[in-house]
Protein backbone atom coordinates (compact mmCIF):
# COMPACT_ATOMS: atom_id res chain seq x y z
CA UNK A 1 0.00 0.00 0.00
CA UNK A 2 1.70 3.20 -1.20
CA UNK A 3 1.31 6.18 1.15
CA UNK A 4 1.58 9.86 0.27
CA UNK A 5 1.83 12.79 2.67
CA UNK A 6 1.84 16.56 2.33
CA UNK A 7 5.36 17.53 3.36
CA UNK A 8 5.46 21.01 4.86
CA UNK A 9 9.15 21.15 4.05
CA UNK A 10 8.52 21.09 0.30
CA UNK A 11 4.90 22.34 0.34
CA UNK A 12 3.76 19.37 -1.75
CA UNK A 13 2.44 15.81 -1.50
CA UNK A 14 5.22 13.24 -1.64
CA UNK A 15 5.37 9.45 -1.63
CA UNK A 16 6.44 8.08 1.74
CA UNK A 17 9.77 6.25 1.53
CA UNK A 18 11.00 5.21 5.00
CA UNK A 19 14.57 5.48 6.19
CA UNK A 20 14.49 1.76 7.02
CA UNK A 21 12.39 -0.56 4.88
CA UNK A 22 9.23 -1.76 6.60
CA UNK A 23 9.67 0.59 9.56
CA UNK A 24 8.24 4.01 10.32
CA UNK A 25 9.60 6.21 13.09
CA UNK A 26 7.94 9.48 13.93
CA UNK A 27 8.15 12.11 16.61
CA UNK A 28 5.29 14.25 17.90
CA UNK A 29 5.55 17.33 20.04
CA UNK A 30 3.70 16.38 23.20
CA UNK A 31 1.94 18.44 25.87
CA UNK A 32 3.39 20.95 28.28
CA UNK A 33 1.84 19.61 31.45
CA UNK A 34 0.93 22.78 33.34
CA UNK A 35 -2.82 22.66 32.61
CA UNK A 36 -5.46 20.42 31.07
CA UNK A 37 -5.31 19.87 27.32
CA UNK A 38 -8.07 21.74 25.50
CA UNK A 39 -9.99 20.14 22.66
CA UNK A 40 -7.93 22.09 20.12
CA UNK A 41 -4.79 20.41 21.48
CA UNK A 42 -6.55 17.08 21.38
CA UNK A 43 -7.49 17.51 17.72
CA UNK A 44 -3.75 17.47 16.93
CA UNK A 45 -3.27 14.23 18.86
CA UNK A 46 -6.24 12.65 17.05
CA UNK A 47 -4.58 13.60 13.73
CA UNK A 48 -1.31 12.04 14.84
CA UNK A 49 -3.18 8.93 15.96
CA UNK A 50 -4.73 8.66 12.49
CA UNK A 51 -1.25 8.92 10.99
CA UNK A 52 -0.05 6.12 13.23
CA UNK A 53 -3.05 3.95 12.37
CA UNK A 54 -2.60 4.48 8.61
CA UNK A 55 1.09 3.59 8.83
CA UNK A 56 0.25 0.42 10.76
CA UNK A 57 -2.60 -0.39 8.35
CA UNK A 58 -0.07 -0.16 5.52
CA UNK A 59 2.07 -2.75 7.26
CA UNK A 60 4.82 -0.64 8.81
CA UNK A 61 6.45 -1.45 12.14
CA UNK A 62 5.82 1.67 14.21
CA UNK A 63 8.10 3.53 16.58
CA UNK A 64 6.13 6.55 17.77
CA UNK A 65 7.96 8.90 20.16
CA UNK A 66 6.34 11.78 22.05
CA UNK A 67 7.82 14.13 24.61
CA UNK A 68 6.22 15.34 27.82
CA UNK A 69 7.37 18.87 28.60
CA UNK A 70 7.51 18.79 32.38
CA UNK A 71 10.34 21.31 32.64
CA UNK A 72 7.93 24.07 31.72
CA UNK A 73 8.72 26.71 29.17
CA UNK A 74 8.06 30.39 28.79
CA UNK A 75 4.69 31.79 27.84
CA UNK A 76 5.49 31.97 24.13
CA UNK A 77 7.78 30.36 21.58
CA UNK A 78 10.13 33.33 21.52
CA UNK A 79 11.77 32.73 24.92
CA UNK A 80 9.69 35.50 26.44
CA UNK A 81 7.38 35.70 29.44
CA UNK A 82 7.07 33.55 32.53
CA UNK A 83 7.69 29.83 33.00
CA UNK A 84 4.32 28.09 32.64
CA UNK A 85 5.04 25.35 35.16
CA UNK A 86 6.07 27.77 37.90
CA UNK A 87 3.16 30.09 37.13
CA UNK A 88 0.72 27.19 37.53
CA UNK A 89 2.44 26.02 40.72
CA UNK A 90 2.20 29.48 42.26
CA UNK A 91 -1.47 29.86 41.34
CA UNK A 92 -2.45 26.43 42.72
CA UNK A 93 -0.18 26.22 45.73
CA UNK A 94 1.39 22.93 44.57
CA UNK A 95 4.97 22.07 43.64
CA UNK A 96 6.02 22.07 39.99
CA UNK A 97 6.61 18.32 40.25
CA UNK A 98 3.05 17.76 41.53
CA UNK A 99 1.71 19.94 38.73
CA UNK A 100 3.58 17.90 36.12
CA UNK A 101 2.39 14.53 37.45
CA UNK A 102 -1.22 15.62 37.78
CA UNK A 103 -1.56 17.05 34.28
CA UNK A 104 0.42 14.23 32.67
CA UNK A 105 -2.06 11.73 34.14
CA UNK A 106 -4.97 13.92 33.02
CA UNK A 107 -3.59 14.10 29.47
CA UNK A 108 -3.28 10.34 29.10
CA UNK A 109 -6.71 9.88 30.62
CA UNK A 110 -8.09 12.11 27.85
CA UNK A 111 -6.20 10.32 25.07
CA UNK A 112 -7.37 6.93 26.35
CA UNK A 113 -10.99 8.09 26.22
CA UNK A 114 -10.43 9.22 22.62
CA UNK A 115 -8.97 5.82 21.62
CA UNK A 116 -5.63 7.44 20.87
CA UNK A 117 -2.99 4.70 20.85
CA UNK A 118 -0.23 5.46 23.33
CA UNK A 119 3.20 6.03 21.72
CA UNK A 120 5.89 3.36 22.04
CA UNK A 121 8.04 5.97 23.81
CA UNK A 122 6.84 8.85 25.98
CA UNK A 123 9.84 10.73 27.29
CA UNK A 124 9.85 13.45 29.92
CA UNK A 125 12.13 16.42 29.59
CA UNK A 126 13.30 16.27 33.22
CA UNK A 127 14.72 12.78 32.65
CA UNK A 128 16.73 13.83 29.60
CA UNK A 129 18.62 16.92 30.77
CA UNK A 130 21.98 15.23 30.13
CA UNK A 131 21.02 14.48 26.53
CA UNK A 132 20.16 18.14 26.07
CA UNK A 133 23.47 19.25 27.57
CA UNK A 134 25.35 16.84 25.29
CA UNK A 135 23.57 18.22 22.22
CA UNK A 136 24.30 21.81 23.24
CA UNK A 137 27.97 20.93 23.73
CA UNK A 138 28.11 19.62 20.13
CA UNK A 139 26.68 22.90 18.89
CA UNK A 140 29.18 24.83 21.00
CA UNK A 141 32.09 22.80 19.60
CA UNK A 142 30.93 23.57 16.05
CA UNK A 143 30.71 27.30 16.66
CA UNK A 144 26.92 27.74 16.62
CA UNK A 145 26.62 29.30 20.08
CA UNK A 146 27.54 32.38 22.07
CA UNK A 147 27.24 33.19 25.78
CA UNK A 148 25.93 36.57 26.83
CA UNK A 149 23.89 37.97 29.69
CA UNK A 150 24.23 34.66 31.51
CA UNK A 151 22.45 32.64 28.80
CA UNK A 152 23.72 30.50 25.94
CA UNK A 153 22.23 31.35 22.53
CA UNK A 154 22.08 29.65 19.13
CA UNK A 155 23.41 31.99 16.45
CA UNK A 156 21.12 31.60 13.42
CA UNK A 157 23.59 33.48 11.19
CA UNK A 158 25.85 30.40 11.40
CA UNK A 159 23.12 28.16 9.92
CA UNK A 160 22.58 29.23 6.27
CA UNK A 161 19.27 27.38 5.81
CA UNK A 162 17.62 28.81 8.92
CA UNK A 163 13.90 29.34 8.34
CA UNK A 164 13.77 27.51 5.00
CA UNK A 165 10.79 25.29 5.92
CA UNK A 166 8.88 28.23 7.41
CA UNK A 167 9.71 30.45 4.40
CA UNK A 168 11.28 33.01 6.73
CA UNK A 169 13.15 35.86 5.06
CA UNK A 170 16.09 36.40 7.39
CA UNK A 171 17.10 39.61 5.66
CA UNK A 172 13.79 41.20 6.62
CA UNK A 173 13.41 39.63 10.04
CA UNK A 174 12.89 42.48 12.45
CA UNK A 175 13.11 42.42 16.22
CA UNK A 176 9.70 42.73 17.79
CA UNK A 177 7.84 41.40 14.72
CA UNK A 178 8.15 37.66 15.25
CA UNK A 179 10.03 37.46 18.53
CA UNK A 180 10.37 39.69 21.54
CA UNK A 181 13.25 42.14 21.74
CA UNK A 182 16.21 40.73 23.67
CA UNK A 183 19.19 43.07 23.90
CA UNK A 184 21.54 40.11 24.41
CA UNK A 185 20.78 38.63 20.99
CA UNK A 186 23.03 39.23 18.01
CA UNK A 187 20.14 38.49 15.65
CA UNK A 188 16.40 38.83 16.36
CA UNK A 189 15.85 35.12 15.58
CA UNK A 190 18.57 33.78 17.88
CA UNK A 191 17.19 31.56 20.63
CA UNK A 192 18.27 30.35 24.06
CA UNK A 193 19.77 26.88 24.40
CA UNK A 194 20.48 27.15 28.12
CA UNK A 195 19.28 29.68 30.70
CA UNK A 196 21.47 30.49 33.66
CA UNK A 197 19.92 33.91 34.15
CA UNK A 198 16.22 33.43 34.82
CA UNK A 199 13.91 36.39 34.42
CA UNK A 200 12.26 35.40 37.69
CA UNK A 201 13.71 34.89 41.15
CA UNK A 202 13.68 31.57 43.01
CA UNK A 203 13.41 29.47 39.88
CA UNK A 204 12.77 25.90 41.09
CA UNK A 205 13.81 23.62 38.22
CA UNK A 206 17.59 24.02 37.94
CA UNK A 207 20.41 21.69 36.85
CA UNK A 208 24.19 21.90 36.77
CA UNK A 209 25.74 22.44 33.35
CA UNK A 210 29.04 23.57 31.76
CA UNK A 211 27.49 27.07 31.47
CA UNK A 212 26.30 27.29 35.03
CA UNK A 213 23.32 26.17 37.06
CA UNK A 214 20.15 26.68 35.07
CA UNK A 215 17.62 25.01 32.78
CA UNK A 216 17.29 24.20 29.06
CA UNK A 217 15.55 26.26 26.42
CA UNK A 218 12.30 24.74 25.19
CA UNK A 219 13.38 23.95 21.63
CA UNK A 220 16.38 21.82 22.57
CA UNK A 221 14.40 19.12 24.37
CA UNK A 222 12.62 17.87 21.23
CA UNK A 223 15.87 17.64 19.28
CA UNK A 224 17.72 15.82 22.04
CA UNK A 225 15.00 13.28 22.82
CA UNK A 226 13.93 12.56 19.25
CA UNK A 227 17.53 11.85 18.24
CA UNK A 228 18.03 9.59 21.24
CA UNK A 229 15.10 7.36 20.32
CA UNK A 230 14.91 7.75 16.53
CA UNK A 231 18.47 8.58 15.50
CA UNK A 232 19.92 11.61 13.73
CA UNK A 233 17.86 10.93 10.57
CA UNK A 234 14.18 10.11 11.04
CA UNK A 235 11.09 9.61 8.94
CA UNK A 236 8.40 11.97 10.24
CA UNK A 237 7.99 14.87 12.66
CA UNK A 238 4.49 16.13 13.55
CA UNK A 239 2.89 18.98 15.40
CA UNK A 240 0.48 21.88 15.06
CA UNK A 241 0.87 24.58 12.39
CA UNK A 242 1.73 27.08 15.12
CA UNK A 243 5.03 25.23 15.62
CA UNK A 244 6.27 25.86 12.08
CA UNK A 245 7.69 29.41 12.28
CA UNK A 246 9.62 29.14 15.54
CA UNK A 247 9.71 25.84 17.42
CA UNK A 248 10.19 23.51 14.46
CA UNK A 249 12.37 26.02 12.65
CA UNK A 250 14.68 26.17 15.68
CA UNK A 251 14.62 22.39 16.09
CA UNK A 252 15.86 21.96 12.52
CA UNK A 253 18.65 24.47 13.01
CA UNK A 254 20.04 22.94 16.19
CA UNK A 255 19.53 19.30 15.11
CA UNK A 256 21.13 19.66 11.69
CA UNK A 257 23.74 22.01 13.08
CA UNK A 258 24.81 19.32 15.56
CA UNK A 259 24.69 16.33 13.20
CA UNK A 260 25.72 18.01 9.95
CA UNK A 261 23.03 16.15 7.98
CA UNK A 262 19.33 16.18 7.15
CA UNK A 263 17.26 15.46 10.24
CA UNK A 264 13.63 14.82 9.18
CA UNK A 265 12.31 13.56 5.83
CA UNK A 266 8.62 14.45 6.24
CA UNK A 267 7.03 17.25 8.25
CA UNK A 268 3.27 16.94 8.89
CA UNK A 269 1.32 19.73 10.58
CA UNK A 270 -2.26 19.81 11.83
CA UNK A 271 -4.45 22.91 11.49
CA UNK A 272 -6.28 24.78 14.24
CA UNK A 273 -9.62 24.02 15.77
CA UNK A 274 -11.61 27.25 15.70
CA UNK A 275 -14.27 28.37 18.14
CA UNK A 276 -16.52 31.01 16.58
CA UNK A 277 -13.78 31.74 14.02
CA UNK A 278 -11.11 32.30 16.67
CA UNK A 279 -8.21 30.02 17.47
CA UNK A 280 -8.86 27.94 20.58
CA UNK A 281 -6.26 28.73 23.23
CA UNK A 282 -5.88 28.80 26.98
CA UNK A 283 -4.68 32.40 27.02
CA UNK A 284 -7.69 33.73 25.09
CA UNK A 285 -10.23 32.07 27.36
CA UNK A 286 -11.55 29.95 24.49
CA UNK A 287 -10.80 26.86 26.49
CA UNK A 288 -12.92 23.69 26.37
CA UNK A 289 -11.64 20.41 27.79
CA UNK A 290 -12.80 16.89 27.07
CA UNK A 291 -14.36 16.86 30.53
CA UNK A 292 -16.31 19.99 29.54
CA UNK A 293 -17.81 18.07 26.62
CA UNK A 294 -18.65 15.11 28.87
CA UNK A 295 -20.41 17.48 31.28
CA UNK A 296 -22.47 18.68 28.30
CA UNK A 297 -23.63 15.09 27.72
CA UNK A 298 -21.24 14.04 24.97
CA UNK A 299 -19.16 10.88 24.74
CA UNK A 300 -15.45 11.46 23.98
CA UNK A 301 -15.90 9.37 20.82
CA UNK A 302 -18.49 11.90 19.63
CA UNK A 303 -15.61 14.39 19.56
CA UNK A 304 -13.33 11.91 17.81
CA UNK A 305 -16.03 11.39 15.17
CA UNK A 306 -16.29 15.18 14.81
CA UNK A 307 -12.53 15.37 14.16
CA UNK A 308 -12.77 12.65 11.51
CA UNK A 309 -15.07 14.88 9.50
CA UNK A 310 -12.37 17.42 8.65
CA UNK A 311 -9.01 16.98 6.93
CA UNK A 312 -6.10 17.50 9.29
CA UNK A 313 -4.70 20.32 7.12
CA UNK A 314 -7.99 22.26 7.14
CA UNK A 315 -9.23 24.47 9.94
CA UNK A 316 -12.23 22.96 11.72
CA UNK A 317 -14.90 25.17 13.29
CA UNK A 318 -16.28 23.81 16.53
CA UNK A 319 -19.77 24.43 17.90
CA UNK A 320 -22.13 22.57 20.18
CA UNK A 321 -24.46 22.12 17.19
CA UNK A 322 -21.75 20.49 15.10
CA UNK A 323 -20.89 18.16 17.96
CA UNK A 324 -24.57 17.27 18.35
CA UNK A 325 -24.60 16.34 14.67
CA UNK A 326 -21.55 14.10 15.20
CA UNK A 327 -23.19 12.51 18.23
CA UNK A 328 -26.30 11.74 16.19
CA UNK A 329 -24.27 10.34 13.29
CA UNK A 330 -22.23 8.11 15.61
CA UNK A 331 -25.40 6.85 17.28
CA UNK A 332 -26.84 6.05 13.84
CA UNK A 333 -23.62 4.27 12.91
CA UNK A 334 -23.65 2.17 16.09
CA UNK A 335 -27.27 1.18 15.50
CA UNK A 336 -26.47 0.07 11.95
CA UNK A 337 -23.53 -1.97 13.22
CA UNK A 338 -25.77 -3.63 15.83
CA UNK A 339 -28.28 -4.61 13.16
CA UNK A 340 -25.52 -6.07 10.98
CA UNK A 341 -24.24 -8.08 13.93
CA UNK A 342 -27.75 -9.37 14.68
CA UNK A 343 -28.03 -10.66 11.11
CA UNK A 344 -24.80 -12.63 11.15
CA UNK A 345 -21.02 -12.72 11.37
CA UNK A 346 -18.60 -10.63 9.31
CA UNK A 347 -17.26 -12.07 6.07
CA UNK A 348 -13.76 -12.70 4.79
CA UNK A 349 -12.00 -9.62 3.41
CA UNK A 350 -9.85 -11.81 1.18
CA UNK A 351 -12.94 -13.07 -0.64
CA UNK A 352 -14.47 -9.68 -1.44
CA UNK A 353 -15.39 -8.91 -5.03
CA UNK A 354 -17.67 -6.65 -7.03
CA UNK A 355 -19.05 -3.52 -5.39
CA UNK A 356 -17.92 -4.58 -1.91
CA UNK A 357 -14.31 -4.70 -3.06
CA UNK A 358 -14.69 -1.35 -4.83
CA UNK A 359 -15.73 0.30 -1.57
CA UNK A 360 -12.74 -1.12 0.29
CA UNK A 361 -10.32 -0.10 -2.44
CA UNK A 362 -11.80 3.41 -2.56
CA UNK A 363 -11.38 3.73 1.21
CA UNK A 364 -7.77 2.58 1.07
CA UNK A 365 -7.01 4.99 -1.76
CA UNK A 366 -8.41 7.89 0.23
CA UNK A 367 -6.60 7.20 3.49
CA UNK A 368 -3.32 6.57 1.64
CA UNK A 369 -3.54 9.97 -0.03
CA UNK A 370 -2.47 12.33 2.76
CA UNK A 371 -4.75 10.81 5.41
CA UNK A 372 -8.00 11.44 3.57
CA UNK A 373 -10.00 10.02 6.47
CA UNK A 374 -13.02 12.29 5.96
CA UNK A 375 -13.41 10.88 2.45
CA UNK A 376 -12.96 7.42 3.92
CA UNK A 377 -15.86 8.19 6.26
CA UNK A 378 -17.97 9.02 3.22
CA UNK A 379 -16.99 5.67 1.67
CA UNK A 380 -18.23 3.91 4.79
CA UNK A 381 -21.65 5.58 4.75
CA UNK A 382 -22.15 4.88 1.05
CA UNK A 383 -21.31 1.25 1.72
CA UNK A 384 -23.75 0.95 4.63
CA UNK A 385 -26.59 2.41 2.54
CA UNK A 386 -25.91 0.28 -0.53
CA UNK A 387 -28.56 -2.48 -0.91
CA UNK A 388 -26.38 -4.33 -3.43
CA UNK A 389 -23.74 -5.29 -0.84
CA UNK A 390 -24.57 -8.15 1.53
CA UNK A 391 -24.61 -7.65 5.30
CA UNK A 392 -21.63 -9.87 6.07
CA UNK A 393 -19.45 -7.96 3.59
CA UNK A 394 -20.63 -4.63 4.97
CA UNK A 395 -19.73 -5.68 8.50
CA UNK A 396 -16.31 -7.03 7.59
CA UNK A 397 -15.40 -3.90 5.59
CA UNK A 398 -16.63 -1.42 8.21
CA UNK A 399 -14.76 -3.21 11.00
CA UNK A 400 -11.65 -3.08 8.84
CA UNK A 401 -12.19 0.65 8.24
CA UNK A 402 -12.47 1.14 11.99
CA UNK A 403 -8.83 0.16 12.33
CA UNK A 404 -8.34 3.74 11.09
CA UNK A 405 -11.42 5.49 12.52
CA UNK A 406 -10.84 4.17 16.05
CA UNK A 407 -14.54 4.28 17.01
CA UNK A 408 -14.59 0.88 18.77
CA UNK A 409 -17.24 -0.47 16.40
CA UNK A 410 -16.42 -4.11 17.15
CA UNK A 411 -17.35 -3.46 20.79
CA UNK A 412 -20.72 -1.83 20.09
CA UNK A 413 -23.47 -3.36 22.20
CA UNK A 414 -27.14 -2.63 22.68
CA UNK A 415 -27.74 -0.09 25.41
CA UNK A 416 -29.10 -1.62 28.58
CA UNK A 417 -32.31 0.10 29.57
CA UNK A 418 -33.24 0.70 33.17
CA UNK A 419 -36.08 -1.66 34.09
CA UNK A 420 -39.57 -0.51 35.06
CA UNK A 421 -41.68 -3.27 36.70
CA UNK A 422 -45.01 -1.61 35.83
CA UNK A 423 -44.14 -1.20 32.15
CA UNK A 424 -42.60 -4.65 32.00
CA UNK A 425 -45.86 -6.09 33.39
CA UNK A 426 -47.94 -4.25 30.76
CA UNK A 427 -45.68 -5.47 27.96
CA UNK A 428 -45.97 -9.02 29.27
CA UNK A 429 -49.78 -8.69 29.44
CA UNK A 430 -49.83 -7.38 25.86
CA UNK A 431 -47.76 -10.33 24.65
CA UNK A 432 -50.09 -12.73 26.47
CA UNK A 433 -53.14 -11.02 24.94
CA UNK A 434 -51.65 -11.36 21.47
CA UNK A 435 -50.91 -15.06 21.99
CA UNK A 436 -54.56 -15.51 23.13
CA UNK A 437 -55.68 -13.55 20.03
CA UNK A 438 -57.18 -10.82 22.23
CA UNK A 439 -55.93 -8.15 19.86
CA UNK A 440 -58.31 -5.49 21.17
CA UNK A 441 -56.66 -5.66 24.61
CA UNK A 442 -53.17 -5.81 23.04
CA UNK A 443 -53.88 -2.64 21.03
CA UNK A 444 -55.33 -0.97 24.12
CA UNK A 445 -52.11 -1.59 26.05
CA UNK A 446 -49.98 -0.32 23.15
CA UNK A 447 -52.01 2.90 23.02
CA UNK A 448 -51.73 3.34 26.77
CA UNK A 449 -47.96 2.95 26.64
CA UNK A 450 -47.67 5.33 23.69
CA UNK A 451 -49.60 7.93 25.66
CA UNK A 452 -46.97 7.55 28.39
CA UNK A 453 -44.11 8.03 25.91
CA UNK A 454 -43.26 4.32 25.65
CA UNK A 455 -42.73 2.76 22.21
CA UNK A 456 -42.97 -1.01 21.71
CA UNK A 457 -40.94 -2.84 19.08
CA UNK A 458 -41.65 -6.45 18.10
CA UNK A 459 -38.99 -8.63 16.47
CA UNK A 460 -38.26 -12.36 16.04
CA UNK A 461 -35.99 -12.04 19.09
CA UNK A 462 -38.85 -10.72 21.26
CA UNK A 463 -40.52 -7.50 22.29
CA UNK A 464 -38.59 -4.51 23.63
CA UNK A 465 -39.70 -1.09 24.76
CA UNK A 466 -38.01 2.31 24.86
CA UNK A 467 -38.89 5.82 25.91
CA UNK A 468 -39.44 8.20 23.02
Amino acid sequence: MKLEFYNTSGRKIEEFVPVSEGKAGFYCCGPTVYNYAHIGNLRTYVFEDLLRRVLAYAGYEINHVMNITDVGHLTDDGDDGEDKMEKSARETGRTVWDIARHYTDAFFNDTEKLNIIRPEVTCTATEHIQEMIDLIKKLEEKGFTYLTGGNLYFDISKFPEYGKMALIDRQNLQAGARVAVDENKRNPGDFVLWFTKSKFENHVMLWDSPWGKGYPGWHVECSAMSMKYLGEHMDIHCGGVDHIPIHHTNEIAQSEGASGKKWVNYWLHGEFLLLKKAKMSKSSGSFLTLTSLEDMGFDPLDYRYFCLGGHYRSQLIFSEESLEASKSARKNLNERILKLKERGESGDLEKLDGKALEYLESFRTHIARDLGVSRGLSDMWQLLKDPDVCDEDKLSIVLDMDRIFGLSLKDVKAEEKEGDPEIDALVEERNRSRSEKNFARADEIRDELLARGIEIKDSPQGTVWERK
